[in-house]
């Protein structure tokens, strides 16, 4: 008995199921399956013929989210450097989760720093944090395109402390000379970003980083004073 044609799934010629992420207008499940199918094309070790460009336009075009930001992680994994375009799609994406996502994948992709120093002024503190975050993990190359200045202005006048806890971090990864003002200010700061900020102070030295940690081991919050005693026991 033969299944109707609208109810088979095309095969490759060697035997395994073609992936297909036509976007229509059926139930959620749709959307589903065709995150599914975009997350399995990225855990193959060679894409086969027409899937970048697939993968590139579903990135661009579904209509879900959850779809673009699969999409975009498969390019990501198949084929390296070819996803940049994609990447920098994504970074305007209107959904704050592929936003994120596309931060997240700028390490792996060795992406510029430069796109990611915009979204430092995201409306959404965990696409900002992402951004943070994938800013440190570049590291020189970040610094040289502005990331200190800009990241020392989130660590000190960002509303949301996440944010603020995320440039802190960020700052600390890089460690470079001049953010060391915006960690040492966040030292004052809410007990997680005073926490953070004392982590971050383990790249730096000097008599202001010194004092900062005899502080912080007298601080109300356990947590800070036990990362300031573990950096000072170094």
């Amino acid at each position: 008995m033969h299944l109707p044609r609208s109810r088979t799934r095309p095969r490759a010629r060697n035997g395994t199921r073609c992936v297909r992420m036509d976007a229509d207008r059926g139930p959620d499940r749709s959307a589903l399956e065709r995150a599914a199918d975009a997350a399995a094309l990225g855990l193959r070790t060679r894409l086969p013929a027409g899937a970048p460009a697939q993968l590139e336009r579903a990135v661009r075009e579904d209509p879900d989210a959850r779809v673009r930001a699969a999409a975009l992680g498969a390019l990501a994994r198949a084929s390296g450097r070819r996803a940049t375009t994609a990447w920098r799609v994504a970074l305007a994406d209107p959904a704050a989760g592929v936003r994120r996502r596309a931060a997240d994948l700028a390490p792996v992709l060795d992406a510029p720093p430069r796109p990611l120093l915009a979204l430092l002024a995201d409306d959404d503190v965990t696409v900002i944090e992402a951004a943070a975050w994938a800013i440190g993990e570049l590291g020189p190359v970040a610094v040289r395109a502005g990331a200190v200045p800009a990241l020392s202005t989130v660590a000190r006048e960002h509303d949301d402390p996440l944010a603020r806890e995320s440039a802190v971090a960020a700052l600390g990864a890089l460690a470079d000379p001049a953010g060391l003002p915006a960690v040492l200010a966040a030292c004052g700061d809410k007990p997680a970003v005073r926490r953070r900020a004392v982590l971050a102070l383990a790249p730096f030295d000097g008599p202001d980083v010194d004092a900062a940690l005899h502080t912080a081991v007298e601080d109300r919050d356990w947590q800070v004073r036990q990362a300031a005693e573990d950096l000072l026991a170094e």
